[in-house]
């Protein structure tokens, strides 16, 4: 941790316009040298639209997956990475081909291939996707699949810094198994709550089906947790039916914070499980529709910990078994994006309305401890306002209903909004709610450097609600990191506070707390371990008088 003595920090940062530093940043980066793309050549072969009113069908479909560094570009033929692509296992065709959501004879469709490309694009062991027509004849397309690959093994140490807290971790991760896209990770971690040995295994095609498997164990100083998950989803808008099963039993020593303090601690064992069978009429008029159907346990146990530094009395054991019934909507409304939360790497924004509407009832009757409504509904939509600004809306709701009121009623909200100032800087806010309504004790709410208040500490602040505005902006370099990582940064503003009561302890609420500061990103184009690396320096402009002037932050996220 960073601290600086008493007066380190002038007082007028406290008052600095931070408008004017966003402004300031936004000039440079608009500034900045274009991107060029050069003209494809045109093929020698109908269009998309022409090719479907044909009714043409996909001929033969090849799989090439481009070595992780070239030798043909500039700054790549060097021994290191020609050795890194030397030892690296390729991935196999088949990893790939198990992912298609087409094969030779089915009808060309570029909204399928756009789909396939997006699925594509999830997959951490492979890089930029694309699919490409090589060939017209006999109203056949022949189909290419154009893919990097990326480094997958990761032998060695992560460091994490948040909150003014440090976790950190050594482990032997593999994205791709022999090639065959499967994710094994063994390791140990700690961090602030607890120290754990983990073994994690993920299967993203079982036998090369569309069946998805995890196995999670973890052993830790406060208890163990194991996690077993078999799944066939939607894994396209025109699939037509859904199943799975999931199980998880765990237990462990939560803490309870008060300003960025632990102040008492309780014991929690869980168990859950839950059986779901879905199906659909596909992609029709725009919308993929589905109903699903299930039956979860939900079983959360408290006592009492010996090492609590205050009395404390536990949450109030759950015990819920129910059937549900689920109804979603996802929209076909779909475009790729570049430099928004990451750095040179394609991003698919979701413009289309979703929305998920799933009840429940548990009962006395199928062992419940007692009789409640489950709900949970979401919402997201998406809106083009002009060619370089756009907006993303969402909202959710959790809860039940017991006894005519609602208890355990979570409402939360989300915005998020992008001005693609320049082809290197974005412009980017986002507002966050969360508005709780007798939360269950172990539901409580926090909000501090972890959670995006970054010039706070871990859990500074905790109540039944809570909301934060982000203002960033944001800048992509044209350089990068020894070929390895591109080099970005942002300036930022972060705006946040909690309030109402908690069920544990007293909760202080502070009121608004503000942060400005800005840092480096590096956008990780070689490895699918880690999108982007932040390093950041955030310094708190409210708070009370024990936290530090400066917060340094440290960790990998999935996006800027």
């Amino acid at each position: 941790m960073i601290h600086l003595p008493s007066g380190a920090m002038p007082r007028f940062l406290r008052s600095l316009p931070v408008v004017l530093m966003l402004a300031a940043w936004s000039a440079a980066a608009a500034a900045a040298e274009a991107i060029t793309v050069p003209a494809a050549a045109t093929p020698n072969w109908p269009g998309d639209a022409e090719l479907e009113a044909q009714g043409t069908r996909i001929g033969s479909v090849t799989i090439r997956v481009l070595p992780i560094f070239d030798p043909e570009k500039p700054g790549e033929k060097k021994a290191l990475f020609q050795l890194a692509d030397k030892w690296h296992i390729d991935t196999r065709e088949s990893s790939i081909r198990a992912q298609l959501l087409f094969q030779p004879g089915d009808p060309y469709s570029r909204r399928v291939l756009d789909e396939t490309e997006r699925n594509l694009r999830t997959l951490r062991f492979i890089l930029e996707p694309e699919i490409h027509v090589v060939a017209y004849h006999d109203g056949l397309v022949d189909l290419e699949v154009v893919a990097h690959d990326v480094w997958t093994l990761n032998p060695g140490i992560s460091f994490h810094r948040a909150g003014g807290t440090n976790a950190f971790g050594f482990q032997l991760e593999e994205l791709s198994l022999l090639g065959y896209g499967k994710h094994l990770i063994a390791g140990y971690h700690q961090d602030v709550d607890r120290s754990s040995y983990m073994l994690k295994f993920r299967d993203p095609n079982v036998f090369g089906s569309r069946w998805r498997g995890s196995i999670d164990l973890v052993d830790s100083s406060d208890g163990q947790d194991k996690e077993l998950e078999l799944e066939r989803p939607f894994y396209s808008l025109d699939t037509r039916w859904s199943g799975g099963i999931a199980l998880d039993q765990g237990d462990s020593i939560e803490s309870v914070y008060r300003l960025g303090h632990n102040v008492a601690e309780y014991q929690q064992s869980v168990q859950g499980a839950d059986l779901r069978y879905g199906w659909s009429k596909g992609l029709r008029d725009g919308w993929a529709r589905r109903w699903i159907v299930g039956l979860r346990h939900e079983e959360a146990k408290f006592s009492e910990s010996p090492d609590s530094a205050i009395p404390l009395t536990p949450p109030a054991n759950r015990d819920l078994n129910y059937p549900y019934m689920r109804l979603e909507g996802v929209e076909d409304d779909f475009e790729t994006a570049l430099n928004l939360d990451q750095i040179a790497r394609t991003e698919d924004q979701h413009f289309g309305s979703q929305y998920t509407l799933e009840i429940g009832w548990a009962a006395t009757a199928y062992g419940s401890d007692r009789d409640a409504a489950m709900l949970r509904a979401g919402a997201s939509r998406g809106f083009r306002l002009g060619d370089s600004r756009s907006l993303f809306a969402a909202g959710g709701l959790t809860g039940r209903i017991e006894g005519g009121s609602a208890r355990d009623a979570l409402i939360s909200g989300a915005l998020r909004y992008y001005w693609h100032t320049s082809p290197r800087s974005t412009f980017f806010a986002s507002l966050a709610g969360d508005v709780g309504q007798d939360l269950d004790a172990d539901h409580e709410l926090v909000l501090g450097g972890e959670e995006g208040l970054r010039g706070y500490p871990l859990r500074y602040q905790t109540g039944s609600g809570r909301a934060l505005l982000t203002i960033e902006q944001r800048y992509y370099s044209k350089y990068s990191l020894w070929k390895l990582a591109q080099i970005g940064g942002a300036v930022f503003f972060d705006m946040g506070r909690t309030w109402g009561g908690s069920e544990l302890l007293p909760t202080l609420n502070l009121g608004l707390l503000k942060d400005i500061g800005f840092g480096l990103r590096f956008g990780n184009t070689r490895s699918g371990l880690a999108n982007v690396l932040h390093l950041d320096l955030a310094f708190p402009l409210d708070g009370d008088s024990s936290i530090d002037n400066v917060q340094f932050l440290v960790g990998t996220k999935s996006s800027f």
